[in-house]
């Protein structure tokens, strides 16, 4: 990474202790931790090498961060000491000017704010309020959100709110989404993969009203088969706990609540989680439990659990992982699997582009 004339190893980082360990309680920590950790070790080194630093409270900047690695490169041998935190910190700076950046924290917020809308109403007003948000593309600016982002935020919406109550007021909240999301398709100058491959058109100018609007009713199709994914279940029925007078409505993903299930202190029955017996003896067991009281296997009985996740598994259901084991059982052994990592558009285009009958799943 080039420092002002200065080549540093863009590895430099693995062979200073301190700077690998902040890498690692960084990938650990959230992220106002992270940045405010990566801040912190940089007052400290500064100040261990009598550089003439002051520190600030609040908010971590990318101006402060770059303000700060400014005072190392007077010194060569300064530099070279701490060439792996300035690497590290440089990193950080750049992502916090990223302008993906404030649009991904926009979006977030923007999740966090249909969470709440959804406590107070309904579905439609949920829709109504994600209406005004859906533009053009020649009304866009950077930080608008395309077409594949506003699926994001539409599996997002129907996924949470569970099975729906179809009624004339839904009817109407979703033709106008519908509406909207036909222009904006017809209105796009280049398709992107995703929408390629949702349309069948390889450019915009195949791309005709009947087929976007096709394309749309499928969409919507679709995300009523999300919401009634988990109509079967019992525990496991919606990803939100509505709010009260002292706290907001919470996403509660699936992956959390069942974890909390299994490593609950009184080990109930789990309803939603169904054991599977193997071998004679085991089909003994189930067929004189009908009979009389037999105990079954608990999922947390074990000091290793292991969870595959089919389809793919977010950076956001690893941490929540990490952080439900860590609270409830410290001293078990997890082991994550799936079939790929993914990121929100992979959602999208896992869930409206891809061949349902032979399904890319990473394997």
């Amino acid at each position: 990474m080039p420092f002002d004339g200065l080549d540093i190893s863009i590895h430099s980082w693995t062979c200073d202790p301190s700077s690998k360990a902040l890498w690692e309680s960084m990938l650990n920590m959230k992220h106002k931790e992270a940045v405010m950790e990566v801040r912190r070790h940089l007052v400290e080194a500064a100040s261990k090498e009598n550089l003439p630093i002051k520190m600030s409270l609040g908010r971590v900047t990318p101006e402060q961060l770059n303000t700060y690695v400014q005072l190392f490169k007077t010194n060569l041998k300064v530099l070279e000491n701490h060439c792996g935190l300035l690497q590290l910190t440089m990193a950080t700076a750049q992502t916090l000017r990223h302008t993906c950046y404030s649009k991904w924290d926009n979006f977030l917020a923007f999740e966090r704010l249909l969470l709440q809308t959804l406590d107070d109403s309904d579905v439609p007003c949920v829709l109504t309020q994600l209406l005004s948000i859906i533009k053009p593309h020649g009304e866009r600016d950077a930080l608008d959100y395309n077409l594949e982002e506003i699926l994001v935020l539409l599996v997002y919406i129907y996924s949470v709110v569970g099975e729906l109550k179809m009624d004339e007021t839904m009817d109407k909240a979703e033709c106008a989404v519908k509406k909207a999301l036909v222009q904006s398709l017809c209105d796009e100058p280049n398709l992107s993969q995703i929408l390629q491959q949702m349309t069948g058109c390889s450019s915009a100018s195949e791309l005709t009203s009947n087929i976007a609007t096709d394309v749309v009713e499928q969409v919507f199709e679709t995300l009523r088969g999300i919401a009634r994914a988990r109509a079967h279940m019992k525990q496991f029925k919606t990803l939100y706990s509505p709010g009260g007078n002292t706290h907001q409505a919470m996403f509660q993903p699936l992956v959390k609540q069942i974890l909390e299930e299994i490593f609950r202190p009184d080990r109930p029955d789990t309803v939603d989680i169904e054991y599977m017996s193997g071998g004679l003896t085991e089909l003994l067991k189930t067929g004189f439990s009908m009979f009389m009281k037999v105990s079954r296997p608990h999922p947390s009985d074990h000091p290793l659990l292991i969870l595959f996740l089919v389809g793919g598994v977010t950076i956001s259901e690893v941490r929540v992982i990490k952080d439900l084991v860590s609270t409830y059982k410290p001293g078990c052994q997890v082991i994550v699997l799936s079939t790929r990592l993914l990121t929100p558009l992979d959602v999208t285009q896992l869930i409206f582009a891809n061949d349902r009958l032979h399904p890319d799943i990473g394997v």
